[in-house]
């Protein structure tokens, strides 16, 4: 019985799991609906944890499928109406930026630090003006992946500029 779950092992691994919903939704209500769920469903079904993975992972698995089950549930449309609303103010803001050569440079400078995939999907989209599909098709994931990525990019890219 050593893979039993405790109570508290699970609300210990809460504030993680809701920050891996969060990047998945980019909707903090929907975030935390979700995460409520995984848990209820973690609760109900903890003698399924085999131990094989860690409990973070396997919370996270849960998760996953429950995002996409509510993906499948609404259309993209009711789904993504506050995340289009965020994403499309984040593109703004660095296409304002990208007018301007100095903060041209700027960006290329962070985007020069930032990690991959971040930083190659957001070239694919920026520059080489690549749609999503086509990116996901080139990593092999996807479009939901690379609208994420691009997002993650977008805002790694705005925070480091706000810092500099």
């Amino acid at each position: 019985m050593q893979n039993e779950i405790t109570q508290n092992q699970l609300l210990g691994e809460y504030k993680a799991v809701f920050y891996y919903v969060l990047s998945l939704t980019q909707d903090e209500i929907i975030a935390e609906d979700i995460t409520q769920e995984t848990f209820m469903r973690a609760l109900k079904s903890s003698t399924c944890y085999k131990g094989k993975s860690s409990l973070y992972t396997w919370l996270c698995g849960i998760a996953k499928h429950i995002w996409l089950d509510y993906l499948k549930k609404y259309s993209k449309e009711q789904v993504s109406d506050l995340k289009i609303e965020k994403a499309t103010e984040l593109s703004d803001s660095i296409e304002k930026l990208l007018i301007n050569k100095e903060d041209t440079r700027k960006i290329h400078r962070v985007l020069h630090e930032l990690k991959e995939p971040y930083k190659e999907v957001f070239s694919l989209r920026v520059f080489g003006e690549l749609q999503l599909k086509e990116i996901s098709e080139l990593f092999g994931k996807s479009e939901s992946w690379a609208r994420v990525t691009y997002h993650r990019a977008v805002k790694l890219i705005l925070e480091q500029l706000e810092g500099r």
